[in-house]
């Protein structure tokens, strides 16, 4: 399994976020959403695109590689912004135990299917099947949202 992102991946969300931001569909089936998080260290708004899934009505988000800047910066924040269009929302981000996150992973390869293309096109996984996302856990960080009171 490699660390760090993939050298092209920041080129690609360049453009993914501008479209976001736009409020331009990119699926019918997944909704990506663009993660605001003050950068750890400068305090700036620091931006990546993730994809929430839903599952018994709760949201999650999870991981794409190990070493990304963004999981540190939520880690340190803990409340982030979401951005799709227009539509902008403040929430808790809930990290969750090894344990927590094996059924959620389980469920990544069937609710966000270009999620774990873009994982096995970095070499994140090899499959993408159930049981090996559920592997990573501990691994890669899954992170419950939670709307703010």
């Amino acid at each position: 399994m490699t660390s760090g992102p993939p050298r092209w991946l920041k080129y690609a969300n360049k453009p993914l976020m501008a479209a976001l931001r736009l409020g331009v569909p990119i699926s019918r089936h997944e909704k990506p959403v663009v993660l605001t998080a003050p950068g750890r260290k400068t305090g700036k708004p620091r931006s990546t695109p993730v994809t929430p899934m839903h599952i018994d009505g709760k949201r999650y988000v999870v991981q794409g590689y190990p070493g990304a800047d963004w999981v540190q910066n939520v880690r340190a924040a803990g409340e982030v912004t979401l951005t799709h269009g227009r539509r902008s929302e403040r929430v808790r981000m809930v990290e969750l135990s090894p344990d927590e996150a094996r059924p959620v992973l389980r469920q990544f390869p069937a609710l966000v299917p270009t999620g774990v293309d873009l994982m096995k096109r970095a070499g994140i996984l090899s499959a993408g099947t159930p049981d090996e996302t559920e592997g990573m856990a501990g691994r890669l960080a899954v992170f419950r949202v939670d709307p703010l009171p």
